[in-house]
């Protein structure tokens, strides 16, 4: 974000699901992206467990740029602001990975989204993102994922992977993964899909002597669990899921 420009509408694709009202009160507050940068071969990894608010509104802007043959995993969790948003850029260099876990949990009436743009701009690149949606109430989640595949960008292998579990039918799940491709020989894949918990799976479960509130828990925790699964570090990883119970347990 820039704070010369103007406010978002709901033109910008980029913007489609935001809460602009939300957004004008905190917009002149705002800075600019972050720049993270990873020189080449090197291995590099962040994880957000909370969204710095301000007036209820929670924004994290990173512009990520990946050297030649290095890592950069970014995993995040997107709960707790009435607008909470996370805005990712990461422009890909040779042989470079980008991995991304992230997990929305909402409920009331928040609006919750991540909007990533991945650039894979040289030969050899590989990207994974996988994002997981538990909504209750009238909340509002959205994955907004574009990857763009450079006409040098041969050997390309990106792929994303997005689920939304709706717990009440008054919750809104978006989703829109898109590809731009310009190379020829990529392997580029994506898939999406929304949901309710399997209401066979909890009726086997209490039938084998599980409380219904446990067996719901239980789903909901394996279900959250694929965002944070390509976590090399233990401690990080038990940090971020261990936020996650917390927050579905206020959701079920």
């Amino acid at each position: 974000m820039n704070l010369a420009a103007p406010l978002p509408t709901k033109r910008d694709e980029a913007w489609r699901y935001a809460d602009l009202k939300a957004l004008e009160t905190v917009w002149p507050k705002l800075d600019g992206p972050e720049q993270v940068n990873v020189p080449a071969g090197e291995t590099a990894s962040r994880q957000i467990a909370e969204l710095p608010i301000i007036d209820g509104v929670g924004i994290v802007d990173l512009d990520i740029t990946i050297g030649d043959n290095a890592t950069f995993a970014l995993h995040v969790l997107v709960s707790g602001a009435d607008y909470g948003r996370v805005q990712v850029k990461a422009t890909l260099g040779k042989g470079a990975h980008f991995e991304m876990g992230g997990a929305i949990l909402g409920k009331g009436s928040q609006t919750l989204e991540i909007v990533t743009e991945v650039v894979h701009a040289e030969p050899n690149g590989t990207s994974n993102q996988v994002v997981r949606s538990v909504l209750a109430g009238k909340s509002t989640g959205s994955f907004l994922g574009k990857v763009n595949v450079a006409r040098d960008a041969q050997k390309t292998d990106a792929a994303q992977s997005v689920k939304a579990m709706l717990l009440d039918r008054t919750a809104t799940a978006n989703a829109k993964p898109e590809l731009e491709i310009f190379a020829d020989d990529v392997k580029c894949a994506h898939g999406a899909t929304v949901g309710e918990l399997d209401k066979q799976a909890l009726f086997y479960m209490a039938s084998r002597g599980l409380p219904p509130e446990l067996a719901q828990k239980l789903m909901l925790q394996a279900f959250i669990a694929d965002a944070f699964v390509s976590i090399d570090d233990d401690a990080s990883r038990e940090v971020l899921e261990g936020r996650a119970l917390e927050v579905l347990g206020a959701l079920s």
